[in-house]
């Protein structure tokens, strides 16, 4: 009997040895492994999308997603994302309010990495649906049908004109937003987004743009392109706008020109007046100032009539030389 009770208790030791060496190896490979990065997107809340880096988190090897909702039985992925051969995401319906999500290696039996989260945490919109636009005195009305999941969702209403490089932006609530101060006669473009704000999602996803629309007029048209013969007509228009004001620029710089001559007279500038006096005439200043006051008077009496007595010069001239004295340059002049 004793050694009945003997053995039972060294068998009950040695099991629970087993259980706690089983429970620190699984424990140490949740603990020890690095955490990895990885995204959820709950897509609308009928579809969910897990995705990690293979190449950074597991290089040079695959590895497989197994999956649960709530207390039902796990699911192994049945839609796998690929990224150069390599299993980089996962799809799969959402069937629940909560998800367990658990990476394994290729043939499932080594735990790599796991983790429990909210489905509605991840929450992404979808694009908007049946977006309307109302004109009124400038301002513009803008409305979508409410969504099914319309808890902390947000709207943002995007526009440009054909002139815009870039968008202008307005954010209110869903599912209605009105926008003042827009000229109807001008093309605009429109475009309009759900956003599901980080007050109740971990992060804050934006649904994909709705389809862009081009109105004028208040009227929803397919091209905002200029037509060809206003283009022309605003081209001709430029050129001839463009000739007659280099034609008016002219007429001015003349009509300046000539007021300027009759208030301040062109002044000869006096450092070339003494340039010809070496130049032409070896510094001989006699020489020299008879030119110059030849040119002098005859400049001022151009109406006058010279009358140049030849005799009387020839005279003075030889009286002179056979003197030594200077030459006398002096004219006579009748009126």
């Amino acid at each position: 009997m004793a050694l009945d009770i003997q053995a039972y208790t060294v068998t009950l030791l040695w099991s629970n040895l087993l259980v706690s060496r089983s429970s620190a190896q699984w424990l140490n490979d949740a603990s020890g492994h690095p955490t990895i990065k990885y995204s959820i997107i709950n897509l609308n809340g009928e579809q969910m999308m897990v995705s990690w880096n293979a190449t950074q988190n597991f290089p040079d090897r695959n590895v497989t997603m197994f999956y649960r909702f709530d207390e039902h039985e796990y699911k192994q992925c049945p839609q796998y994302i690929l990224d150069q051969g390599y299993n980089t995401g996962c799809r799969f319906r959402t069937e629940g309010e909560d998800f367990h999500i658990f990476i394994n290696d290729t043939a499932g039996t080594e735990q790599h990495y796991s983790d429990e989260q909210g489905v509605h945490a991840f929450f992404k919109p979808n694009s908007p649906e049946n977006v309307t636009f109302k004109w009124a005195d400038g301002n513009v009305i803008v409305q979508c049908n409410p969504p099914q999941h319309l808890r902390c969702l947000k709207m943002e209403f995007q526009y440009k004109n054909t002139l815009d490089q870039k968008w202008k932006s307005r954010k209110g609530k869903c599912c209605k937003i009105e926008e003042h101060g827009l000229d109807p006669a001008e093309c605009y473009s429109f475009r309009l987004r759900l956003e599901r704000s980080d007050n109740c999602n971990k992060v804050a996803y934006f649904s994909e743009w709705g389809a862009e629309t081009l109105w004028k007029d208040g009227s929803s048209i397919d091209s905002c392109a200029i037509d060809p013969e206003s283009n022309t007509i605003i081209l001709l228009t430029s050129v001839l706008a463009a000739v007659l004001a280099v034609f008016a620029l002219l007429m001015f710089v003349c009509r300046l020109q000539r007021i300027r001559r009759s208030i301040m007279p062109v002044i000869p500038d006096p450092k070339h007046m003494y340039l010809d006096l070496f130049s032409d005439h070896e510094g001989n200043f006699q020489d020299w100032i008879c030119k110059t006051e030849n040119v002098l008077v005859q400049a001022k009496v151009e109406d006058e009539e010279e009358e140049c007595v030849i005799e009387e010069r020839e005279v003075e001239d030889t009286r002179a030389e056979k003197s030594g004295s200077p030459k006398d340059c002096s004219m006579k002049h009748s009126g």
